[in-house]
């Protein structure tokens, strides 16, 4: 009998093939299976392995450990070498009786920890049964039904080897030689837009097995043991949308490939990155980071996977993404009266800054074209609101800035090009240099060569920061009551564009290189662009997470009454701007890009504008009646204990200044989200009194 969710879908379960010795990698895995609610767990355990005694101890400890958690499949695969007819994990055994012998064995030693077990691994695949030294694979169809029989004696359902490609002819064969008949379940794999997908359904793929099944007789479940989508292109949604759509697929249980991204260090067994596809079919990468589909899938379930792909894939707004690796659609046109102007560009568009600027631009009748690929928490609400609230004004392309390709094909499109997609965490690039880079500036480096390819290219603004000047150790500071402010009258009113550029962090690096390259494409190839120096931006469609947009976090804290860490002794100052007027500078260099281009302006509150957190501590307080509790800790690299914009280069351009005081701004954000978040008046108070308003939810 089908076993099946409260969605009607097939029962869900993720496949992972761990390596012995892999303790925590397995204990993690457990941990984030529980979060994501999810009870079947197939996993291989090796013949080869056990054929040694550190694999043996391997299978004592992990066998018990997963299945106090959940239900698992074993897969028995893999021939150890010593006993192959050549020495290799896919040749078949030189006596078949072994790996019978191995199969009673697991299942004497396991028999309370699963009820069900897998007999191979993918026998069409060479890599996994090397039917050339098994023509016609006679070998395999004696030795699996032998250990099939066994099986069932013992008491276990059996699960045949999945299929891949799926082979009604290699079925059919096997139901002849009476192999299927010892069965109680059929497997076949499959990884769409991958490798032997082809456009047919997963409702197509069934039906050819099942019509195989019942020309035979027979009535076994059918089983997708091994589904997956390689996110190699950094094109994450479209790993949602895979897996919404086998959640359709007429079968009886599903495995989803897999937990996590294979390690670049490690080999796969088609040889070390001869084929990139490989590393990358996990919920979340190799090192623990959650990508687009485990996020979602944590904090909504699956409900909230449908949606979100029901919003990109299925609502009618803007460009489609191809599904497949087939021809993708071109943007399409929006109805409205500016049909025909082409739309304006905002890389991270889903982002707060994003949101903001595509809000002002809708206002004002334009298009505009969200290039987002909703890594950063919250941000798919945000292009949920922007669709709801301008309907086809608003263009997608969920896409990645890494993806050259889907970067050239946006920018042809750009009556302008606002480029903030970016990593923007000094930690996270402490942590991941590389993966800052390619972000920072390769992704950059993408936007600049598809403006030089044309021969009118849209303006482009670019969003730098001032972590570009360093720690600014040469700028000398008196404390002045709970703040540090500079001694040398040059920086009583900030630092300014003269200050030297001083990297620190590779944040720091990716950014000012980009920052430079981006004026460097100015001065060399004519593109008109502009690169602004921000400092600390705050406002509404901000969610406050601890690495980038503090302002708001601390609000967010204070609201939920949660305690604050701070980096340092807390009178360090920054000079804070409100998102809109942010959006008025922003706008006016668009308007002025002739004037302005091949220049770096710096971008913030300014001197009027400048706070040190203790200071704003104070006014959150008097905000929202909540004390927050703060915890220090020590400096982190490269942070500056001073930096206010000095504005007066882009004032002097312009005309520009900054129009929202502090005060005003904090009123704003906090009136935002009450409004649109869980925080709602009646949670605040709950909140002042140290209830999680999550408990009564």
């Amino acid at each position: 009998m089908r076993e099946e969710n409260a969605n009607n879908s097939p029962a869900l379960g993720v496949l992972e093939w761990l390596r012995p010795g892999e303790h925590e990698r397995a204990l993690a895995l457990i941990k984030d299976l529980r979060k994501l609610n999810i009870k079947y767990l197939r996993t291989g355990l090796s013949w080869a392995d056990w054929h040694t005694e550190e694999g043996r101890e391997w299978f004592r400890w992990l066998v018990p450990t997963l299945a106090k958690e959940v239900q698992i499949l074993p897969c028995f695969t893999y021939t150890p070498p010593s006993i192959g007819i050549e020495e290799k994990t896919s040749a078949p055994p030189r006596d078949i009786s072994y790996y019978v012998h191995f199969v009673e064995t697991m299942i004497n030693d396991y028999d309370e920890h699963f009820s069900w077990i897998e007999l191979w691994n993918e026998p069409n695949n060479l890599n996994d049964w090397d039917w050339h030294l098994d023509p016609n694979w006679e070998i395999f169809s004696e030795m699996i039904t032998m250990a099939a029989k066994r099986a069932r004696e013992m008491g276990k359902k059996t699960v045949l080897a999945g299929m891949c490609p799926t082979d009604p002819n290699w079925l059919s064969l096997m139901c002849e030689r009476g192999v299927v008949q010892n069965f109680d379940a059929v497997g076949i794999h499959g990884f769409p837009g991958t490798w032997e997908f082809t456009q047919e359904t997963w409702a197509d793929k069934i039906r050819q097995v099942k019509e195989v099944l019942d020309y035979h007789q027979l009535k076994p479940e059918v089983w997708i043991t091994e589904v997956g989508y390689s996110t190699w292109r950094h094109d994450e949604i479209i790993q949602v949308k895979k897996f919404i759509e086998v959640l359709e697929a007429p079968a009886d249980r599903i495995y989803w490939y897999c937990g996590y991204d294979l390690h670049p260090y490690e080999s796969h067994q088609d040889g070390f990155h001869e084929d990139e596809r490989h590393y990358h079919f996990g919920l979340k990468t190799a090192d623990g980071t959650p990508k687009l589909i485990y996020r979602i899938w944590e904090q909504s379930g699956i409900d909230g996977l449908r949606k979100l792909s029901q919003s990109v894939f299925d609502s009618g707004a803007g460009l489609k993404r191809a599904p497949t690796n087939g021809p993708r659609p071109q943007i399409s046109k929006a109805s409205s009266s500016s049909r025909n102007e082409k739309p304006v560009l905002i890389t991270g568009g889903a982002g707060f800054v994003g949101t903001n600027l595509a809000k002002h631009l809708l206002n004002e009748g334009k298009q505009v074209l969200i290039f987002d690929n909703l890594g950063r928490a919250g941000v798919e609400q945000n292009l949920e609101w922007l669709c709801d609230e301008f309907g086809d004004q608003v263009q997608l392309e969920i896409g990645d800035i890494r993806d050259a390709h889907l970067v050239r094909d946006a920018v042809d499109h750009a009556s302008q090009v606002y480029h903030f997609a970016a990593q923007v965490a000094v930690t996270t690039s402490l942590d991941s240099p590389e993966y800052d880079f390619d972000i920072n500036l390769r992704g950059t480096l993408n936007v600049l060569e598809s403006m030089r390819r044309l021969s009118s290219p849209p303006p482009l603004l670019f969003t730098s920061t001032n972590k570009v000047y360093g720690a600014l150790e040469n700028v000398e500071l008196e404390m002045r009551g709970e703040r540090y402010v500079p001694k040398a009258t040059q920086f009583q009113n900030g630092v300014s564009e003269q200050q030297h550029l001083d990297f620190h962090s590779p944040y720091g690096c990716s950014k000012g290189a980009a920052d430079q390259y981006v004026l460097d494409y100015a001065r060399s190839y004519n593109l008109p662009a502009v690169v602004f120096r921000m400092s600390c931006i705050y406002g509404e469609h901000q969610f406050g997470t601890e690495d980038q947009g503090w302002v708001a976090h601390f609000l967010l804290q204070a609201l939920r009454n949660k305690p604050l860490t701070i980096y340092g002794d807390g009178c360090q100052v920054r000079d804070v701007l409100y998102a809109k007027d942010l959006i008025n500078a922003m706008t006016t260099a668009q308007a002025n890009i002739q004037q302005l281009s091949g220049r770096a302006f710096n971008i913030g509150g300014g001197k009027a504008n400048a706070i040190s957190l203790r200071e704003l501590l104070s006014r959150l307080e008097a905000l929202t009646g909540v004390k927050p509790d703060c915890r220090f800790d020590d400096w982190r690299q490269g942070d500056q204990k001073y930096y206010v914009s000095n504005t007066s280069a882009f004032e002097k351009a312009t005309g520009w200044k900054p129009q929202v005081g502090i005060e005003e701004g904090l009123a704003n954000m906090r009136l935002w989200i009450e409004r649109n978040t869980s925080y709602s008046p009646l949670n605040l108070q709950l909140a002042k009194k140290g209830v999680d308003h999550h408990a009564i939810a």
